[in-house]
């Protein structure tokens, strides 16, 4: 599997496993574990948490498998967000939900995330939303505590639009290193809205979340797309699953896709998608297919 730097000293697995419906599943240590291992034997080291995953708990169910087995800390990279308060697990007396980027959420949100992940280090820290009541000088001036801390080793966000990254980053000393940002098929609006542009302006790397629009391009794709996964997937040996990866791994913006899935079976073939080449030809056909149309 290909390795992505981010910063002098942090390299990513070009393909990230997700842990957003880890709680969906079995949640034993060895459960878990056996997940880690086959994304491991893939060469796919980076997980990819969130503190409001499964209402608060996901990132304890990995801590309780990196406490059985720490031998799993130092082969993988563990990035996580914060920002987000939503009435559950330990904001469950909160009122609606709402976003928090203050100094005091932040930093709280890191020492619960190290505590529940029983880890030392956040390998890489997003900040979860863009927060219109954000103080970027506060937020700004907090992520680099982080950092200089040894809490945290770097620092990104995700779902920023161009402008939010411009003003978050104007306040900091440490540099923005990615955002995560949804990318599929079927949710392809920041090819072309700015959002994948001005991360290559950059030479910043973006993480994809969603990358099979949530299952849809499994199951429930428009007509065309699956047509053309279908005949691209047939002729490659693969699954439609590998070739809609394969489009976003293709493209030069070096994406990051962040794959979720609770079957084993799935698991072990995330890394069909690195081996499958994908010319500008069969690009262009899966997304025109995607919009419906052909590009103008």
């Amino acid at each position: 599997m290909e390795r992505v730097s981010l910063e002098e000293g942090l390299t990513l697995s070009r393909i990230a496993y997700g842990m957003w419906r880890i709680g969906d599943d079995d949640t034993s240590p060895a459960r878990v574990q056996a997940k880690i291992e086959a994304c491991l034997t893939q060469g796919i080291t980076t997980i990819d948490q969130a503190d409001i995953y499964g209402g608060y708990t996901a990132e304890a169910v990995l801590g309780a498998c990196l406490r059985a087995a720490p031998h799993l800390r130092d082969k993988v990279e563990i990035v996580t967000k914060c920002g987000i308060v939503a009435p559950a697990g330990r904001y469950a007396s909160r009122g609606g939900k709402h976003y928090d980027t203050s100094a005091a959420h932040i930093a709280a949100s890191i020492d619960h995330s190290l505590r529940d992940m029983a880890i030392d280090r956040i390998d890489l820290l997003l900040v979860h939303r863009p927060d219109p009541f954000m103080d970027h000088h506060e937020t700004g001036g907090t992520l680099d505590a982080a950092v200089r801390s040894g809490k945290v080793r770097a620092v990104g966000v995700s779902n920023f639009r161009p402008w939010d990254f411009s003003l978050l980053q104007s306040a900091m000393e440490t540099p923005l290193v990615t955002n995560q940002i949804e990318l599929s098929l079927v949710a392809n609006e920041s090819f072309v809205n700015g959002d994948v542009a001005f991360l290559q302006e950059h030479d910043l790397l973006p993480m994809a979340w969603s990358p099979l629009g949530g299952g849809r391009l499994l199951k429930n794709a428009p007509e065309a797309v699956g047509a053309v996964l279908d005949a691209v997937a047939a002729a490659n040996g693969v699954d439609r699953s590998a070739v809609a990866v394969a489009w976003l791994l293709a493209h030069p913006a070096g994406i990051i896709p962040v794959m979720g899935s609770n079957d084993l079976s799935r698991i072990a073939r995330f890394a069909d998608a690195a081996m499958l080449a994908m010319d500008r030809q069969t690009w262009f056909r899966l997304y025109s297919a995607a919009l419906g149309r052909e590009v103008a």
